[in-house]
């Protein structure tokens, strides 16, 4: 008799289990969503929520909590189409205007794929393409010595050529011991997108240079570059060697140092003419043993 109630509760049991994971299934298969990307591709999610600039959803085929940078996602189109989920018309079509067609497809020629599932974004920028923990990822670097416009962009950048006044000859400082972005590889490439419409007629490796940076107290001096009362720039040291090409058909250049890099901190300056250059800089550091970048983007799975 023991047998027989111990046999009916383990199929009871059973039972109960299955119902509860096939009204799961059936739970996520009416409540998912669709984060759709610039790209025209899409992640289908159970639910999602913002945290700082990345989305952080649950997989609807995996089933696990994944992270996307929120600038890969096209807000508009996610929204037409869970609206049309909710409303049940899915199944109709939606039809993007001209304007938005252009547009999109403006930025998907401009976002070149430099690691498998990692693309430019097609809005601009510069990116240092970093390895972190074996996994490619794209921190980006924001200009130092400048309040950047939030409501800008990515493009918009602050240029001012160098004058100052009142000494004879003045080292370019900026401020901290410490680049916020830091490579953990000895020799990374700076992806560099600025300009919103034809680039500078310079050569581009005469126009974007690397330099070291000299760390004192507070600040980091860029040490082979001196500016005197006229504005004239003169060298007093070589600047690292490095490549420059262009990327693709976009608006991207790649700029690599053609070795390794010791530890420490450098910057890419961007030279307006040859004695001009622009105040600031995108500065960055090289340390195989530091913290992990804050808000990198990281390979996107394929659908």
């Amino acid at each position: 008799m023991r047998v027989f109630v111990r046999a009916f509760l383990s199929a009871a049991l059973l039972l109960a289990l299955a119902i509860v994971h096939s009204a799961g299934k059936a739970e996520a298969q009416q409540l998912t969503q669709r984060l759709i990307l610039k790209d025209g591709s899409y992640q289908s999610v159970v639910k999602y929520e913002m945290q700082g600039n990345r989305v952080h959803y649950l997989s609807a085929e995996r089933y696990e909590w994944e992270d996307i940078p929120a600038s890969l996602i096209d807000w508009e189109a996610t929204r037409k189409y869970n609206d049309a989920l909710t409303s049940g018309t899915t199944h109709t079509r939606i039809v993007e205007t001209p304007e938005e067609k252009e547009e999109r497809e403006k930025e998907a020629a401009n976002s070149p794929e430099v690691a498998p599932g990692l693309k430019l974004p097609g809005s601009g920028g510069v990116f240092l393409l970093d390895q972190f923990q074996g996994k490619p990822e794209l921190a980006e670097i924001v200009q130092n010595g400048s309040e950047v416009n939030k409501n800008s962009t990515r493009k918009s950048v602050l240029r001012s050529a160098v004058n100052p006044f009142g000494s004879n000859t003045k080292a370019v400082e900026i401020k901290g011991e410490h680049g916020q972005i830091q490579s953990h590889v000895p020799r990374p490439t700076i992806f560099i997108d600025i300009d919103e419409g034809q680039q500078n007629a310079a050569d581009l490796a005469a126009r974007f240079r690397l330099v070291r940076l000299t760390v004192k107290k507070d600040a980091r001096v860029v040490g082979n570059v001196k500016v005197s009362a006229g504005g004239k720039v003169t060298e007093q040291s070589s600047f690292i060697p490095a490549s420059v090409v262009k990327q693709g058909t976009g608006d991207w250049i790649a700029l690599t140092p053609t070795q390794n890099l010791a530890n420490g901190e450098y910057a890419v300056v961007e030279m307006l003419s040859p004695e001009e250059m622009n105040l600031y800089v995108w500065d960055f550091g090289v340390n195989p043993g530091a913290a992990p970048n804050a808000n990198t983007w990281r390979p996107v799975a394929a659908n």
